[in-house]
Order: structure tokens, then sequence, then C-alpha cells
């Protein structure tokens, strides 16, 4: 694929007609999109999971603010979901630290974690439990079946938004109006 029609860096909204239970309504963040495979993190699907108990889970002792440590763990995707990812901030960086665009990154390395959780992590991140995974032509073959709209990520939507309005608040950035899109698909 060519660099320029890669969606690494792209939400993916999840059309009304989208019955799949993993991803309706969903709003996903493709972290990584190329010719073998793609790679998103869906952004508004919080669980009862905290971070605080994340932490006690894996033993860690965390010295972070407790309105953090309240945050939720996100339902990454239907993929590996005891395999936890985070979306963060370019402002700490791990060993596995890749980045999304010039204001995201992605970890999935336990030492972001431990940084968050000591109080010297990301300045934004989300925490999430599995992903979302294509395989080659897959996503391209979905859109062009209009189960997905695409739009440009932004870094306010992720980190500042209420979770339960990043579908409609995304899909407004591009100009759509959710409530007025029919199930019933076509093509000019």
């Amino acid at each position: 694929m060519m660099k320029d029609s890669s969606l690494t860096g792209h939400l993916l909204l999840a059309m009304p007609g989208l019955s799949d239970a993993h991803f309706t309504q969903s709003v996903t963040l493709i972290c990584l999109h190329n010719t073998e495979m793609a790679v998103g993190l869906i952004i508004n699907r919080p669980t009862n999971l905290t971070l605080r108990e994340l932490f006690n889970h894996l033993s860690l002792a965390p010295s972070t603010p407790s309105d953090i440590l309240d945050q939720p763990v996100y339902q990454g995707g239907p993929v590996q979901t005891e395999r936890g990812f985070i979306v963060h901030s370019p402002d700490c960086t791990g060993e596995s630290t890749q980045s999304i665009n010039d204001g995201l990154s992605m970890s999935s390395s336990r030492d972001v974690l431990d940084a968050i959780a000591r109080g010297k992590g990301p300045r934004q991140f989300l925490v999430a439990l599995g992903y979302a995974g294509w395989e080659p032509g897959q996503l391209e073959r979905e859109i062009s079946e209009n189960a997905w709209l695409s739009a440009h990520a932004d870094h306010d939507l992720i980190f500042d938004l209420p979770a339960e309005q990043r579908w409609q608040a995304a899909a407004q950035r591009i100009g759509v109006r959710l409530d007025r899109l029919s199930i019933d698909a076509g093509h000019a």
C-alpha cells in the first residue's frame, strides 16, 4: 500500500448498519495500516475495570493521583483481549512505542504502564485491552462496503471528550449526521 493511502492515524467510525456487536457505534483509532495488516484500538468502549484494579492485578504500587487511578481501561477490540495497549501523547516513550502521527503514540510494553503508575507517564493516555485487526485488503473491502467512515484522528476527541460522545462527535467533525444515514449501501 502506498504511504499516502495508509489509514494509520485515522479514526474509523462504524456506520449505523454495522451489526457486529464488537464494533456497533465504535470509534477505532488505526494505529498501523500497511499492505500486510491493519491494527486499531476502539477508543469509546470503557470497561468496568479501572486503572487502580489493573495496577493491583499487575502488582504495581501506584503513586499517581486518584483521578488517574479511577480512569477506565478500554475494550480495545476482540483480538488478544488479555494484551494491553496504551495510546498516548508522544511525551513518554518505552521500548515498544510507535508513533501513530505527530500527536499520538502507541505502546504495548509494560514500561509505559509502569511510568503511568509512578506518575511519570505521558501527559495524556488511554489504556486498552485487546485490539481490532484486519487481514490484507479486509479493511479496504469493509470501507468499500460502507461499514466504516474514515476521519483524521483528533487528539482532543480521543483524550478530552467523554467516551459516550466520541462516535457522534467524530461524525459531526467531518460533517456527517449519523441520524440521517441510511443503512442501505449505494455507490455513485
